[in-house]
């Protein structure tokens, strides 16, 4: 049984309903993998390289995780 992207990641899944976006790839202008932002702009950029797409999405449900803990969101996963 494969797990639910919400599942496996719920604070991305909240980020994404309650605040802002994720952006996901490389381009002209940004090295990094995925980019958290909100409308203020980048609340977090991950590194350019992970060993796998799940690292790099388990590196950003980490970072959200600690905004959401710095900020003071009590709803939160």
């Amino acid at each position: 049984m494969k797990s639910s992207f919400e599942q496996l990641y719920p604070n991305l899944t909240y980020w994404v309903e309650s605040f802002g976006w994720l952006a996901l790839g490389q381009n002209d202008y940004s090295r990094s993998v995925i980019r958290i932002l909100d409308e203020g702009g980048m609340i977090w950029e991950s590194e350019d390289r992970y060993e796998s797409m799940d690292a790099a999405l388990r590196a950003a449900e980490a970072a959200v995780a600690a905004w959401f803990k710095e900020v003071g969101v009590e709803d939160a996963p």
